[in-house]
Parts: C-alpha cells; sequence; structure tokens
C-alpha cells in the first residue's frame, strides 16, 4: 500500500510540475508580444497625430509639389530632447524623451529626421513608410546596428494628406529597449510567483495524495468485510462505510499535525524541567561534596530535594492528563449535568481551602441551569478556576461564584477574585501551557497547566472560556461559556 501511495503522489507531483512548467513557458514567451503590442498602439495614435499636425500645417494648392511642411520641428524635439524631467514608472525611473519622428515626402526622400541622422535619405525601402505613401497601414522593427537585436527600434508610418492626395508620411519610432526592462521585470516576477505557487501547491498535492491513496485501503476493507458476511446488508454496510471514512480522516489529520503536537510538548516541557531539575543537582552535589554538613542544613536541602521533585511529579502529571484530554474528539457518554447543585458543593469545598487566608468563598443567587457533558471535567474546569481566584486573591479577600443566562441557548459560570488582575503584557499568554504568574503572597508560580486543562475541558463540551480584567478595576473574572441542554 506504501508503495501504490508513492507513486500516486510522486505521478501528481510530476504532472503538476508539468503542468506549471509549460505554463510557465507560455506566459513568460507571451510577455514581450504583450508589452510590444501596447507599445505598438501607443505609436499608431502618435504617428497620426503628427500627421494631422503637418497636414495643418501642409496645406494649399501647392502641397502636391512642396510636400510636407516641416519647418519648426527641429527647434520643437530639440527642446523636446532637452527637457530634464523624472517620471517614475512601476519603479523604473524615465529621465528623457526616446521617441523618434522622420518626416518623408512622396518620394520616400526624409525631409526630416528629429534625430539628425537620416536627413536627404531615401527611405521608401521601409515596409512602414512604402505602406504609409500608398495610404496603408505600416509597421516594422528594424536595429539601429545590423545584426544587434538589442539596437531594435519599433516604427509605425502614417500617410501626410492634403485634399486625399498623399503627400508624404511620417514614420514614428521607439527603441525596443526602452520598454525591454518593464519585460524582463514581469518575467522576474511571473517565475517568481511560479517557484512561490511550486512551494504552496507541494503541501496541498500532499494532502490530495493522501486523499487519494487513502480510498485503495478503504475499498480493501470494505471488501474484506462484504466477502465475510453471509447476506448483503445495505444499512450495516453503510455505517462501515461512514465509519472507515471517519477513521481515515482522523487517521490523516492526526498524521498531519501529530509530529509538530509531540516537538512542542517535547520542547515546552523540557524547558520546564529544567529549573527543578537544576534545583535537585544542586542540592544533591552540596549534600555529597559537603559530609559533615550541619543537620539544619542538611535539612534544608533535603527539603528543597523533596519539594523540587513534587513539583515535577506534578508537572508530570498535569502534563500527561492535558495531553489525555487534548487527544479525546467528543464526550463518550454525555450526561445531564446540574450546575448549581455542582457550583454549590465546590463553593463549599473552596471555602476550607482559602480559610488558612481568611478567603471568603459565596455563591451568588442566580438561576439553574443544566449541560450536557461530564460532570467530573466540569467539575474539574470550575476547580481549577477557583483555585486560581484563591491564589490571587489577598488575604481576608473574598471569591465570588454566579451562574446566569446569556441569551436562550448559553449559561455562564463566572469566578472573580479582588486581587491585583491581570497585567497587560500577560493578557494574551495566560491560556498558553506553562505560562504562569507570581501568587501575591507567596511569589511563587504553579505548573502552568490549569488555565490549559480549563480551556480544553470547554472546548470539549461546545463551549469556550475567557479570562479578563473585572469592569471595576478590582480583581480579574473567568467565564465559562456552555450551550444549554436540549429539552
Amino acid at each position: 500500500m506504501n508503495t501504490k501511495r508513492n507513486r500516486i503522489f510522486v505521478g501528481i507531483l510530476l504532472a503538476y510540475a508539468l503542468g506549471v512548467a509549460f505554463l510557465l513557458w507560455r506566459l513568460v514567451a507571451d510577455i514581450d508580444p504583450r508589452y510590444r503590442e501596447s507599445a505598438e498602439e501607443s505609436l499608431v495614435e502618435t504617428s497620426h497625430l503628427m500627421a494631422a499636425l503637418i497636414e495643418a500645417r501642409s496645406g494649399g494648392p501647392e502641397a502636391a509639389l512642396n510636400g510636407p511642411n516641416v519647418e519648426g520641428l527641429q527647434q520643437v524635439f530639440r527642446n523636446l530632447y532637452a527637457r530634464e524631467f523624472e517620471a517614475e514608472i512601476f519603479g523604473f525611473v524615465k529621465k528623457r524623451v526616446e521617441l523618434r519622428v522622420t518626416v518623408m515626402d512622396r518620394e520616400g526622400i526624409v525631409r526630416f529626421d528629429s534625430l539628425g541622422l537620416h536627413e536627404g535619405a531615401d527611405h521608401s525601402r521601409w515596409r512602414d513608410v512604402r505602406l504609409a505613401l500608398q495610404g496603408a497601414y505600416g509597421a516594422r522593427t528594424s536595429p539601429d546596428v545590423d545584426g544587434d537585436t538589442r539596437t531594435s527600434v519599433m516604427y509605425v508610418a502614417a500617410p501626410v494628406q492634403v485634399d486625399g492626395l498623399v503627400i508624404g508620411a511620417v514614420s514614428v519610432g521607439k527603441p525596443v529597449q526602452s520598454f525591454g526592462q518593464f519585460v524582463e521585470k514581469a518575467r522576474r516576477r511571473t517565475l517568481l510567483v511560479g517557484a512561490t505557487s511550486v512551494g504552496a501547491v507541494l503541501v496541498g498535492v500532499l494532502i490530495l495524495s493522501v486523499w487519494l491513496a487513502r480510498p485503495f485501503g478503504l475499498v480493501s476493507d470494505l471488501w474484506r468485510h462484504v466477502r465475510t458476511q453471509r447476506s448483503l446488508n445495505l444499512r450495516r454496510l453503510g455505517r462501515r462505510t461512514v465509519g472507515a471514512l471517519g477513521a481515515a480522516y482522523d487517521d490523516m489529520r492526526d498524521a498531519l499535525a501529530g509530529r509538530n503536537y509531540v516537538a512542542d510538548y517535547v520542547q515546552t516541557l523540557t524547558h520546564e524541567l529544567k529549573s527543578p531539575l537544576s534545583a535537585i543537582r544542586g542540592a544533591a552535589e552540596l549534600l555529597n561534596d559537603e559530609p559533615a554538613m550541619a543537620a539544619a542544613d542538611r535539612q534544608r536541602f533535603l527539603a528543597n530535594i523533596q519539594r523540587e521533585t513534587l513539583r515535577i511529579q506534578e508537572l508530570v502529571d498535569r502534563m500527561m492528563e492535558l495531553a489525555a484530554l487534548e487527544s479525546r474528539r467528543q464526550i463518550d457518554r454525555p450526561e445531564p449535568v446540574a450546575l448549581r447543585p455542582m457550583l454549590e458543593e465546590l463553593a463549599a469545598s473552596a471555602q476550607a481551602a482559602g480559610s488558612p487566608r481568611q478567603i471568603e468563598v459565596e455563591l451568588e443567587p442566580g438561576i439553574e441551569a443544566t449541560v450536557e457533558g461530564d460532570p467530573l471535567l466540569l467539575r474539574r474546569a470550575v476547580s481549577n478556576l477557583l483555585d486560581n481566584a484563591i491564589d490571587f486573591s489577598p488575604t481576608g479577600g473574598r471569591v465570588t461564584i454566579e451562574l446566569r443566562a446569556n441569551g436562550p441557548t448559553t449559561v455562564e459560570i463566572s469566578v472573580r477574585d479582588h486581587g491585583p488582575g491581570i497585567p497587560d503584557y500577560a493578557d494574551d499568554k495566560v491560556f498558553e501551557r506553562f505560562y504562569s504568574l507570581a501568587r501575591p503572597h507567596s511569589q511563587k508560580k504553579s505548573t502552568g497547566l490549569g488555565l490549559a486543562f480549563v480551556k480544553e475541558i470547554a472546548g470539549l463540551h461546545r463551549g469556550k472560556v475567557t479570562l479578563r480584567n473585572a469592569g471595576d478595576g478590582a480583581g480579574a473574572v473567568a467565564t465559562v461559556s456552555l450551550p444549554k441542554a436540549s429539552g
């Protein structure tokens, strides 16, 4: 089966690579003609504009004999080429005019050349001039230096007519190199987009190959199931097919996410274990190096080792619980959970936990509500919130629990303390694994997994949890939102 999957994956990848290569080849090859067409269209308008200007100056009964009137054009183009400007066009800065204009009489003899290079020369042999003198549309591309395509110039010619008689032609030219820089930039951008898409689509092809290859295994499993049945039961077969598809989807999701998930857990757990392990190692080395250590010091270091060992044990236990919870996709056997009796029990237990610091825990009067879920997990979630509230409450403070409705389908459990609240820098981090703030009364931190545990429990019950500072600026409020039980 793995061989078949690999073949399908390689086949899809090869087909995609060939398709992208062909598409890029066509796109890159098509860029230059499209830019040339755009430039030619602009030259057509310019040539007819120049022809109309010359026609306006060449009227009269002697126009056929005198030919196009080019008086004053030399000074116009001298001033044009001398103009100083900077025009930024899509990242390129243009600083000079590169337009060329040549005016010929009806014999094709050059009467005016904006560059002053060809006046008096016979241009009737050029395709654009020859067609324009016949009253047709003429265009050509010719290099300034024979054999050097980098010096190519695009020309478009238009006839100069007076009273319906062609008395000459105007040819307007533009060096190809002037727009070649735009062509090169477009080519580079196209290739970059293509290369980027290869990397992005490669991931999609990987997923697609899994989806395409997985059915082979599903079909084989279903075929073996059908063969073992004495009679064909479509309903039973349908249930098995749906179950197999669901399992295939879950396997694919776990395979894609599992590696990063495990790597993240290993990295965070290793980071958190460094501190207690360092403390244990330091204390053990001191006990080993100082055999005559005073009894009080020895007892202190042994207590330190025991305390840090318990911390590691608690961290590992909570991590395993959280990992087991995150692996669950739904509540296996949901049952109705009456929230107020549960909160009354939790408030009584929390009151005992807060009594050493004279912290009062109260359940506010409110509604009765029932949700569908796991009662043990819900008790654990609220218990974690109460533990946090007590830890961050000042001595002699008060923690309140409230059960209220939020619309017709949602119920909220809120736990409020009257401690220092959440610092601004920690506002978006409180639900991250291993993130913990120092308790005000002891300056110690917890494992940083309690709120992450509450978040997973809320999500498993199709709800959510929030933690924010109280509106009056005294303490923080944790709120668990859960859907009410139907009926």
